[in-house]
């Protein structure tokens, strides 16, 4: 195959495998129709990803990355700590919801690669418990929570409400009501924090 006059980055190659994916679906993409859609021979792809499962491994740890930088900014920032723990939680909803809804077919496709990467998603959890902390703390620090471990609290906050963010529930976040109930799960969490 003739190289592309593009350079051959990682970056690249991750987002052709996103395209590969849609398309193919995680049990049909290979590495061949990777480097297919790059125009470049798949040992090109290689010398990037050693494996087939590197590669499904990085395109995975990028789609959980963009949850988690979008969150990121929220749980930094300087606003009342009950207020960005709402917006946060918001935030992971609509990002999961969006992703879901937005692109069904991706959406299935990483269902089955976050199952294949356990410490992939285990690292995506520990950072947003991590982002959830640092509210929960900035929430203790001022006196709004009330709580003896903020880490603990923090983990707690993330499982309640894994109804609205764990991909196995995500046919439930279009139904009738799912805004309400979390709604509501939100208030009934916040409660417990301030007690």
């Amino acid at each position: 195959m003739a190289p592309t006059s593009e350079t051959l980055t990682a970056e690249r190659i991750l987002e052709a495998t996103e395209e590969v994916l849609r398309r193919h679906g995680p049990a049909k993409a290979t590495v061949v129709d990777v480097a297919r859609a790059l125009g470049v021979s798949h040992g090109s792809v290689y010398r990037h990803f050693r494996t087939k499962a590197a590669l499904r491994e990085a395109v995975t740890k990028r789609w959980l990355d963009r949850t988690s930088e979008a969150l990121a900014g929220i749980a930094a920032g300087d606003g009342e700590p009950e207020a960005r723990l709402r917006d946060w939680l918001s935030a992971l909803f609509d990002a999961k919801r969006r992703k879901a809804g937005g692109d069904p077919e991706l959406f299935a496709t990483y269902s089955v690669l976050t199952g294949e990467n356990g410490t992939v998603v285990a690292e995506h959890i520990a950072d947003l418990t991590a982002q959830l902390t640092k509210i929960v703390r900035a929430g203790v620090d001022t006196g709004a929570f009330t709580v003896a471990d903020p880490r603990t609290a923090a983990r707690a906050v993330f499982h309640a409400t894994d109804r609205f963010h764990d991909p196995c529930h995500a046919r439930e976040w279009e139904r009738p009501g799912a805004q309400e109930e979390f709604a509501a799960l939100v208030d009934l969490v916040v409660r417990g924090l301030r007690s």
